[in-house]
């Protein structure tokens, strides 16, 4: 018996070294990871140690798990995409070893991964993602650490609504155990805020590498809105549509969205964070779709609205074109140095005076009726990326990436002529600041209605799929 256990595990072993081959090999390298742990330990204050959880796992139903999505800060300083784990970033070197930095992770388990995949383990932390000093998460509890000694103790918000499997050393078991080895008071905020300012002033920059992903994923998300602007018909479903932008996404080898998609025909346009996609079909509506892919932990977040039939009524065209001219005079001052604030004003100023001249409002404050958010938001490793939000005093940076997503939403019983009603446009880009200027990464999706629909009258190759009927 103990001979067919030790050929199985052999076996097992060998399958997992032959799974692992053919994987993509433009992952962000363990140099990037390092020099931003480097980066970080720049800014940490003297005689600190900054500590970095994994995310828990996250119920879908009953025993089954969402698929696990990685920490992006833990991702970020490490390219560790696991559970149950723990970091530290030491300011100064510590011990006789002098090391800076320690890795607590999953420890290798051949049972484990034949259920639910490989794990790196401590030799796969030193090999792969370039780390001296691993250990299993096990070993959190004993490892001779005195956070007491240290001026601060940085680190995130604690999160409470995790599962404890009762081992001692899952994500539940680290928490605790390093709540009790600092003596960790969970309403002070102070440390949380040192986490946030640091990682947001890293976070809000994108070095070259990751702007090469950043533009991939963008990329990549254009031609899956570009392939629906040529396949929607009055007759598809708004499930449809989604799905064509998650076909594509993995056909370009994304692991899938960086936020749950926005594909809404008609009033459903009109909801801001509309993620139900079940209406059956689209008749003669705009359809407006907030999809964008998330490329090895970076998301893309683009929107595009366009009519099903494939050609704009007049009033669908009229609304259409003053958040258009809103982008536009947006563009116009996208550059470093520019105010944050000032992109939402430029917007809001375009939005209230061709509403008022259609009749719809009539004082500029009515605007946020039916422009009711802001123009934009950091994007990279989270959709909403962390990012220095500062009021007036935050200013544009060069190969920051921001959001430009002005929009009018006028639902029905709005007090305004009929024909408005049921009419939601938001046109989003993704746009990469510049010194003196920008860059449009998705300017490869059609934003002029014009555009739109010429590219509407093309075909796709999803027009010629017959699936069976059932």
């Amino acid at each position: 018996m103990k001979q067919l256990f030790l050929l199985f595990v052999f076996l097992f072993t060998v399958n997992q070294v032959k799974s692992q081959e053919n994987l993509p090999t433009d992952y962000l390298t363990k140099e990037f990871h390092k020099g931003r742990r480097e980066a970080f330990r720049a800014l940490m204050p003297a005689n600190s140690v900054a500590v970095v959880f994994a995310y828990p796992e996250r119920v879908f139903s009953k025993d089954i798990n969402y698929n696990y999505h990685a920490n992006p800060d833990m991702y970020y300083l490490t390219g560790y995409k696991e559970p149950d784990a723990v970091l530290l970033i030491f300011k100064e070197a510590q011990g006789t070893e002098k090391y800076n930095e320690v890795l607590f992770v999953r420890e290798r388990n051949t049972a484990h991964e034949m259920w639910t995949g490989r794990r790196l383990g401590i030799e796969g932390a030193k090999s792969k993602l370039g780390f001296t000093t691993v250990y299993n998460g096990k070993d959190f509890k004993d490892f001779a650490i005195d956070f007491k000694k240290f001026d601060k103790v940085i680190y995130d918000a604690i999160p409470t609504d995790i599962r404890n499997d009762k081992s001692g050393f899952d994500l539940f078991g680290l928490l605790e155990n390093f709540k009790t080895k600092a003596a960790i008071n969970t309403d002070d905020k102070a440390p949380i805020e040192s986490f946030a300012d640091i990682t947001s002033s890293l976070r809000e920059i994108k070095t070259p590498e990751e702007l090469v992903l950043m533009r991939k994923t963008v990329k990549l998300s254009c031609v899956a809105h570009n392939e629906v602007m040529k396949a929607v018909g009055p007759d598809m479903s708004e499930n449809e549509a989604d799905g064509i932008h998650a076909y594509i996404h993995k056909h370009y080898g994304a692991e899938g969205e960086g936020y749950g998609p926005i594909v809404g025909a008609g009033a459903n346009g009109c909801i801001l964070h509309y993620w139900e996609n079940n209406a059956t079909k689209m008749d003669n509506q705009l359809l407006l779709m907030d999809v964008g892919s998330e490329y090895h932990g970076y998301s893309a977040d683009v929107t595009r609205t366009i009519p099903a039939n494939g050609k704009f009524t007049e009033e669908q065209k009229a609304i259409y074109q003053i958040v258009y001219d809103a982008q536009e005079a947006v563009f116009k001052i996208c550059k470093a140095g520019t105010p944050l604030v000032a992109l939402n004003e430029a917007a809001k100023d375009v939005i209230a005076k061709g509403l008022i001249k259609l009749g719809i409002i009539t004082d500029p404050k009515e605007v946020k009726l039916y422009y009711p958010h802001t123009c934009s938001h950091f994007l990279g490793l989270d959709v909403h990326d962390k990012g220095t939000y500062k009021g007036p005093q935050t200013v544009i940076k060069e190969n920051m990436i921001l959001t430009v997503e002005p929009g009018i939403y006028i639902p029905a019983n709005s007090k305004c002529d009929k024909k408005w009603w049921n009419i939601g446009v938001r046109i989003e880009d993704d746009i990469l600041m510049l010194k003196d200027s920008y860059e449009n990464l998705s300017a490869e999706s059609p934003r002029k209605w014009q555009d739109i629909e010429a590219l509407a009258k093309q075909k796709s190759t999803f027009n010629d799929m017959k699936l069976p009927k059932i």
